[in-house]
């Protein structure tokens, strides 16, 4: 369980879009801690009992809800709001999609795939990939963030100065996050929680996980920050450092054609060496490969690794 908290957000207050023009559920004064109850990135269209023709049939009017919004007492433009993740209760299930038109090779993965996951919420011991394999978990809220400036009803899904779907798996227990405040309030919002993702989630889902999370949200008064920055209280990979990696790279003059070449590398790699489905093996490198820039300044080419950590095939 959770450890305690002031206030509690239930699942029920959540919204699909930022708007700050949408009332907040709660105020609260800088230093109060906050219980949430998250819902997966499906908002439950998809369940433990899903098949594949559940994901053709999303509704994306109903996708990546973010419980909220909450009103911080003295928040004002200009100011920071910090936000310690304390700790995170897992529910146990999760779902890893192929969405047709959604991912980094989302022209190669066409048709609509679907893993469901089955995981131990108390021990988050390595949960079983369906065609082979372990993946270390390592909770996380995927979507984080406060309301916009600009009037009007905002997509959740690109990621903002203000925050929200980030999909940094490194804002987890015990990461200190700081995000620029750009209305009165604040009003802060959280969900799109993930038992565990790679560097890139490349193919556009992790372990989407339905879970509640503990936060204090204090003030940072006339912080003059322009992005979201974060500390992290340790290492961050080393859940998957144990056995090394297997990389592969993508050189070229375009950052975003490297990392398609590097991912595209290593889903043969996995086919040819693991006897795995192509589908499975870019879903696998959602959840735990990592995509890194190894190099952008020996002009005109760059160098984007892609790598996949050897012991979830050991």
């Amino acid at each position: 369980m959770c450890g305690p908290s002031d206030y509690t957000i239930h699942g029920v207050h959540h919204h699909f879009g930022w708007d700050h023009s949408i009332p907040p559920v709660e105020t609260v004064a800088p230093g109060s801690t906050l219980f949430f109850e998250c819902n997966d990135s499906s908002a439950g269209q998809l369940t433990a009992d899903s098949t594949v023709t559940d994901v053709a049939n999303l509704d994306f009017s109903k996708v990546n809800p973010v419980t909220g919004p909450v009103y911080i007492d003295g928040a004002q433009p200009g100011d920071a709001v910090k936000i310690t993740v304390h700790q995170f209760e897992p529910s146990g299930f999760g779902w890893t999609a192929n969405i047709p038109g959604f991912g980094l090779l989302a022209d190669q993965f066409t048709e609509p795939a679907l893993h469901v996951w089955s995981y131990n919420p108390d021990t988050l011991a390595p949960s079983l990939y369906g065609p082979g394999g372990r993946v270390p978990l390592k909770p996380f809220a995927g979507t984080i963030g406060l309301a916009p400036a600009e009037a009007g009803l905002h997509s959740v899904v690109p990621p903002r100065r203000i925050g929200g779907n980030m999909d940094i798996r490194d804002i987890a227990a015990g990461c200190e996050l700081y995000l620029p405040v750009e209305v009165e309030g604040a009003l802060f919002s959280i969900g799109d929680t993930h038992a565990a993702q790679g560097d890139g989630e490349v193919c556009g889902t992790a372990i989407e996980s339905p879970m509640n999370v503990t936060v204090t949200l204090d003030l940072v008064k006339d912080a003059g920050l322009s992005m979201p920055r974060f500390t992290t209280p340790g290492p961050v990979s080393r859940h998957l450092d144990e056995k090394g990696y297997e990389v592969t790279t993508g050189i070229g003059e375009d950052l975003f054609a490297g990392a398609r070449a590097a991912l595209g590398q290593m889903i043969e790699l996995l086919v040819k060496r693991h006897n795995m489905s192509a589908v499975d093996a870019y879903m696998l490198c959602s959840v735990c490969g990592d995509l890194r820039i190894s190099e952008i300044v020996d002009q005109p080419n760059w160098v984007v690794s892609f790598y996949f950590p050897r012991i979830v095939l050991e």
